[in-house]
């Protein structure tokens, strides 16, 4: 009998161990795709600051007036303001992403500690399995 449960056991840290496993691939993968997320969002606002800069460029380099009043595009009056508003639109975006991505690292951690405790019931249920059986063994032997 204590064979059977030990044996019930072990199947279900091998089962949860699984589970675990799995787990821990989905929430890997999640991460991946949340720090592609991140890239992306960092991307886009990298090409819309440079429409930006292009567009103040272009009006500072068509613009006599602007020349003999400014260093170069950048101090262009609205310019700083444009720039500002690219960073508050995609700023929220990457802190989202950013929490998901801390989220998602905590549940793998979280998990990996599970793990590394199942695997150790494992091999103690091992352990006591295989010293019943051997027990069993010797005992119908001295009979």
């Amino acid at each position: 009998m204590a064979i059977a449960n030990l044996h019930e056991t072990l199947l279900f840290y091998t089962q949860n161990k699984a589970r675990l496993i799995d787990e821990m691939d989905r929430l890997q993968h999640e991460r991946t795709n949340a720090l592609y997320s991140q890239g992306d969002v960092r991307s886009i606002k990298a090409q819309d600051e440079q429409e930006i800069k292009n567009f103040y460029k272009a009006l500072y380099d068509d613009s006599e007036e602007y020349q003999g009043k400014y260093k170069d595009y950048t101090e262009i009056p609205d310019f700083e303001d444009e720039i500002e508003k690219i960073n508050a639109k995609y700023q929220e975006q990457l802190e989202q992403l950013t929490a998901w991505e801390t989220q998602l690292e905590a549940q793998i951690t979280t998990n990996s500690a599970e793990l590394e405790e199942t695997n150790a019931y494992i091999e103690s249920i091992k352990s006591m399995l295989q010293s019943n059986i051997q027990e069993d063994y010797n005992y119908g032997l001295s009979s």
